[in-house]
């Protein structure tokens, strides 16, 4: 296929795909704009909603405050403790994490050095929590989620296409020229190609990495294959006739033994009788965001090690899943990348925009030659 026939057939598809789907990637992009910085948005709102920790003395253990939080809502026997986030911060209170049926999930921030309970949220309702939910799954469950991860494969091909159809290739220096003082039909189609061009390799990473998400299940283990990467069992736990959970500080201890030195970032506590212990660390050595990448799994009545990732020695089909915050979020290149990120989020605004205006400029033109034809064919 010569060049003139796949712009042929590139050229409608970039078109229409485009003016299909423009208004939900807008939606998209301008909640996954906010959600760059939502740590920071989120650390702030809880600091200014619950107040600040001043760290003074030793935390309290774990044990003890998700004993303090599950008191707290024990008149609400439809919460279900899911874990506890606990970073390394000294200044950051640690935030438990409860859901109920309806999958509104609680959050309690708890004081680490006196092991009070600061106070507690929907995180459904909370601005992040609504533009999550909106980014991810268009506040529709799973079929947004559906919607939104199809979405994303029609992003990733109209990135890729907008790369195949850009003037640039022909002439580089035009590719990134924007005639301000021409016609609107030339400033706007200008406007389309550069922001276009500029945009395309990172729309690309963020819709690839917002479908594998979107259809985790399906997507996981053809990484791991396209990666010849086993796909390791489920861990889970062996119930035991007339054995009942190890209690958490055990837990804790034996996770510390399996990766000494690391910090624990995070818990997660079975939900069933075969659930197992996950625990969240982090190594010094490790450069991953604040969470760290190395977990561990432990059976919930023997604390034997089920599974374990070490962050620093990751298999190849963890280490390109591990890649997907980064590439999604834009913090591969810190402060800069993310805020260049911002500029990501918006560009599908301006890419349907001004698409939309060469669509309606190109179907006047055909409009007007139709209207045209009869005068010419009596000119004859």
């Amino acid at each position: 296929m010569n060049t003139k026939k796949l712009r042929d057939v590139l050229f409608p598809l970039h078109r229409y795909v485009g003016l299909a789907i423009g208004l939900l990637l807008i939606i998209v992009g301008l909640t996954g704009s906010l959600l760059v910085f939502q740590h920071e948005i989120t650390d702030f709102l809880v600091e200014q909603q619950f107040g600040k920790v001043v760290p003074e003395g030793q935390p309290v253990a774990i044990a003890t405050i998700l004993d303090t939080v599950k008191a707290k809502f024990a008149d609400q026997p439809d919460l279900k403790l899911l874990g506890i986030n606990t970073l390394p911060d000294s200044h950051a209170p640690y935030r438990a994490l409860l859901k109920a049926p309806d999958d509104q999930l609680t959050e309690a921030f708890v004081n680490p050095y006196t092991g009070a309970i600061m106070g507690d949220r929907i995180w459904n309702h909370t601005l992040i929590g609504f533009t999550f939910s909106l980014h991810y799954q268009l506040l529709a469950g799973e079929v947004g989620q559906i919607i939104v991860g199809i979405a994303a494969l029609m992003l990733l091909i109209l990135s890729l296409t907008g790369i195949a159809l850009w003037s640039g290739w022909r002439k580089l220096i035009s590719g990134f020229k924007i005639k301000w003082n021409a016609h609107p039909k030339r400033t706007n189609y200008d406007v389309h190609k550069v922001a276009g061009i500029v945009t395309a390799v990172f729309l690309s990473m963020i819709a690839f990495t917002g479908f594998c998400w979107n259809f985790y299940e399906q997507t996981k283990p053809l990484i791991h294959a396209a990666t010849l990467t086993p796909v390791p069992p489920p861990p889970v736990s062996t119930p035991i006739a007339g054995k009942t959970p190890l209690p958490l500080t055990d837990i804790l201890q034996k996770a510390d033994a399996a990766l000494p030195g690391a910090a624990t970032t995070f818990i997660r506590v079975p939900q069933n009788p075969e659930g197992a212990f996950l625990i969240g660390k982090k190594q010094p050595q490790e450069n991953s965001d604040h969470y760290g990448d190395s977990r561990i799994y432990l059976d919930q009545y023997t604390g034997n090690v089920v599974q374990l990732t070490n962050g620093l020695e990751l298999s190849r089909a963890d280490k390109v899943l591990n890649a997907f915050v980064p590439l999604h979020y834009g913090t591969f290149w810190g402060l800069p990348s993310r805020i260049f990120y911002i500029f990501v989020g918006l560009s599908p605004l301006i890419l349907f925009v001004t698409g939309f205006v060469m669509w309606w400029y190109r179907k006047r033109k055909k409009k007007s030659d139709r209207a045209e034809q009869p005068i010419l064919v009596q000119s004859r």
